[in-house]
């Protein structure tokens, strides 16, 4: 728990980190650390310990090496997805790695961070899944859109057809969503309730048959949604 200011204590973000690299692990913990509103409850060193470790502590959020002995990032993220959907799974990724990253959009992960990119970045990101919403580094962003196929001229006029579908309000929505923001920001941007906010978008991923936001988020970026920052 954290204490708020002048009102009651909050719930600290409880985070699990997995990585089979020690000195990777440290790093990540003591860039968390230095967020009083995260707390790193478990670590792990393979996949099936990420599992263990994950169905004892039930996280919210799940940070997730791709490359882990006995079970990768993208195994681990299904079976989270199936036993615990309230956890949120952000892969941790380097470029070497892209073949991993369009896999990963089906696995149910919520967000993808470079290992190299910025800190704060990495503590924004635990806070927007955290809060139901999604984070995308820019550059892995532009490296997922580029191979979810050839031609994105072609894509981009797909992904406008698809999106023609939904209301005004819905691809306003969907644009905030590829800015990775959460349900609470959205709502305040667009000064409507959250619970509203919330009903748009499952309207959206419903209506066009996505699993999780990072996918909506994705369609964003390649039909121009995303407002510029």
């Amino acid at each position: 728990m954290t204490e708020s200011r002048g009102g009651p204590p909050v719930s600290a973000t409880r985070v699990l980190l997995a990585d089979d690299e020690p000195l990777m692990r440290a790093g990540v913990r003591a860039i968390l650390g230095a967020a009083p509103d995260i707390e790193v409850v478990a670590e792990a060193a393979d996949g099936r310990e990420t599992i263990d470790q994950a169905l004892r502590h039930r996280p919210d959020v799940c940070l997730l090496d791709i490359r882990m002995p006995r079970l990768d990032g993208l195994g681990v993220a299904a079976e989270l997805a199936r036993a615990l959907p309230a956890t949120a799974v952000v892969m941790l990724t380097t470029f070497s790695e892209d073949e991993y990253i369009a896999g990963a959009l089906g696995s149910g992960a919520a967000g993808f961070l470079l290992k190299s990119g910025d800190p704060r970045e990495l503590i924004a990101g635990v806070r927007a899944v955290a809060g139901g919403g999604s984070c995308l580094s820019p550059p892995v962003a532009r490296r997922v859109i580029s191979h979810l196929g050839a031609g994105q001229l072609g894509r981009g006029v797909a992904a406008r057809a698809r999106v023609a579908e939904l209301t005004g309000r819905e691809r306003e929505v969907l644009g905030l969503v590829g800015a990775g923001l959460s349900n609470a920001e959205i709502a305040q941007r667009l000064f409507l309730v959250e619970g509203t906010v919330k009903a748009h978008v499952s309207a959206i991923l419903a209506r066009l048959g996505f699993r999780n936001r990072v996918q909506a988020a994705i369609l964003a970026y390649e039909a121009g949604l995303v407002p510029a920052s």
